[in-house]
């Protein structure tokens, strides 16, 4: 192999690894010209893009951190100024790539089927759809309160709802492109996108802590004027100059403002969303896919299926444990406010989660014993959708892990002197046992491959890993409604 001047020798010494030459990977067989910008790249193919994003979000982070531990914020909106820029050039980079870039012939050589599932195309969808109302919501309020709000926040929403419409149709259209040209000005325009999408997630989570502060006050202020005496005191005016921005006489403007803060959350879980699907297109720019791996066939449900299959017992079951867990949680939030009644709401809490997280671990140690009866190839090769699926589960789960651990440790502090405190010390310990077991299950289920290699598919073994799915992880949506109330003792 000929050398080429720069550091792209080393990686071309490792015949059939994956960290080929840049020339390598841009069709199968026919080296093309490199591109003249790639003769400066001293090292990996996603250093110098991932070096820049790393700059921008480093950047836009202590912009909005500056904004938000400023109680009069920064003089010139930096923070808003510098997202809007990140997201112009993302439209510029998004309009070139679909209108010029992949029309190209040779761009796209390669699609990641792990990429996009439909679950997450779905859901993106679906925060998508709430996004979008979101910001003409906000359209409608910053005009209302146009005469209060710098003009930047009135301009925004008018560039974010493009920038988020495009985005959404690139990740449902090409979530799956593995992109062999101008990779890197298509790593860099991903990039920029990535860290618009986590610049603006940072700054609605900091926007929503200050917005609950800001209601708290003017809560406070009200309760203090309408105690306060009517005799009018320089700081008193300075309240009433405070009013003239609220809403409170609109009722249009109240009821936009609560469609703000109800769709919200819609928002924020979308750029997460998108941010992890861009960064596995990031990945994927210039990776070769083996030339023995075929593409998984996706098995279509039919009612012959449903039927015969034993699909339907898994999500009946599953529906059961939901409902269950909706109905604790409502007589939860009624029960504790009320103090004759709040014992019992501590034990329906703790009785609930003791039947269920039980059921849920043994079917994750059958679900464990099925994998290894069954005898499936495992997928070894490089996946980006894989490996990130499996640091998202970790890096999900240490949180509850780890306040499952400090739960323990409290509830052995304490000690078992009280039914409420057994009940905690058990609830603790099987916390920890579930919650190892799933990860450990889903990890295991990720690297399989879907088709059988060893041995012929049996019926009653597929039936009871779908019964075992549907169970244990249709509970989880009980847990996470479960997960907001208190746990006192």
């Amino acid at each position: 192999m000929d050398s080429e001047p720069g550091a792209k020798t080393t990686l071309d010494t490792v015949p059939g690894s994956q960290h080929q030459s840049e020339e390598d990977e841009e069709g199968s067989g026919n080296h093309t010209e490199p591109e003249p910008v790639v003769l400066w790249i001293t090292s990996g193919r996603h250093l110098t893009s991932g070096l820049f994003g790393l700059n921008i979000v480093l950047l836009g982070a202590a912009l909005v951190a500056g904004q938000a531990f400023n109680p009069q914020g920064l003089a010139h909106q930096e923070p808003q100024i510098f997202m809007l820029l990140l997201m112009g050039f993302s439209l510029v980079w998004m309009l070139w790539y679909l209108l010029w870039a992949r029309r190209k012939p040779g761009v796209i050589l390669h699609k990641d089927h792990h990429a996009g599932g439909i679950t997450v195309t779905v859901v993106l969808m679906l925060f998508a759809a709430f996004s979008l109302l979101l910001h003409i919501i906000k359209i409608g309020y910053y005009f209302m309160m146009k005469d209060c709000q710098p003009a930047v926040n009135v301009f925004a929403p008018f560039i974010e709802v493009p920038f988020l419409g495009l985005q959404t149709y690139l990740l449902w259209a090409h979530s799956k492109d593995c992109i062999h040209k101008h990779k890197i000005i298509t790593r860099s325009g991903l990039m920029v996108i990535l860290s618009a999408d986590l610049l603006l997630w940072l700054n609605a989570v900091t926007e929503d802590s200050i917005h609950l502060e800001i209601e708290m006050e003017k809560e406070e202020n009200e309760n203090l004027n309408n105690s306060s005496d009517t005799v009018k005191t320089p700081e008193s005016a300075g309240l009433v100059n405070q009013t003239l921005c609220e809403c409170s006489a609109d009722k249009m403007c109240l009821i936009l403002r609560k469609g703000y803060e109800v769709l919200y959350p819609f928002n924020m879980e979308y750029y997460l969303m998108a941010g992890c699907m861009l960064y596995v297109m990031w990945k994927n720019v210039g990776r070769r896919i083996a030339p023995g791996a075929v593409p998984h066939q996706a098995q279509k449900l039919t009612l012959r299926i449903v039927r015969q299959g034993g699909i339907l017992f898994g999500p009946l079951f599953g529906a059961l444990v939901l409902i269950a867990g909706v109905v604790v949680f409502i007589l939860y939030q009624f029960w504790v406010n009320h103090r004759q009644q709040r014992p019992m709401a501590f034990l329906l809490f703790y009785c609930y989660h003791l039947v269920v997280m039980p059921i849920m671990s043994l079917c994750s140690l059958a679900g464990m014993l099925i994998q290894k009866l069954e005898r499936r190839a495992k997928e070894t090769g490089h996946n980006p959708t894989r490996s990130l699926d499996v640091t998202l589960l970790v890096g999900a789960g240490l949180g509850k892990l780890t306040l499952s651990y400090f739960s323990l440790v409290a509830a052995l502090a304490v000690g078992p002197s009280e039914y409420l405190g057994r009940l905690d010390l058990s609830y603790s310990v099987l916390c920890l046992i579930e919650l190892l077991l799933q990860n450990v299950f889903i990890i295991e289920g990720l690297h399989r491959h879907p088709s059988l290699a060893k041995a012929k598919r049996k019926g009653s073994i597929t039936v009871f890993t779908l019964l075992l799915l549907f169970i244990n992880y249709s509970s989880s949506p009980s847990e996470i409604l479960m997960s907001f109330m208190p746990q006192s003792r």
